[in-house]
């Protein structure tokens, strides 16, 4: 994967992510909140935080101290 796939991949992955965000807070907002639904979302949002995280370990360099 090139530098720039990997960027274009973490700009879509951050942009899910806080689409996740909204999505979460729309559900607790209205009170009626599907728990189970909640929890897939916030899974989902942790599996996309650990694949940034994945990603960005590609782009930094590694540093041997």
């Amino acid at each position: 994967m090139s530098v720039g796939e990997i960027q274009q991949r973490l700009e879509a992955l951050r942009s899910e992510h806080r689409d996740l965000d909204v999505a979460i807070l729309a559900l607790l907002d209205t009170g009626t909140a599907d728990q189970l639904q909640i929890a897939r979302l916030k899974k989902r949002k942790l599996k996309l935080r650990d694949e940034v995280t994945l990603l960005e370990d590609q782009l930094v360099p590694d540093i041997i101290a």
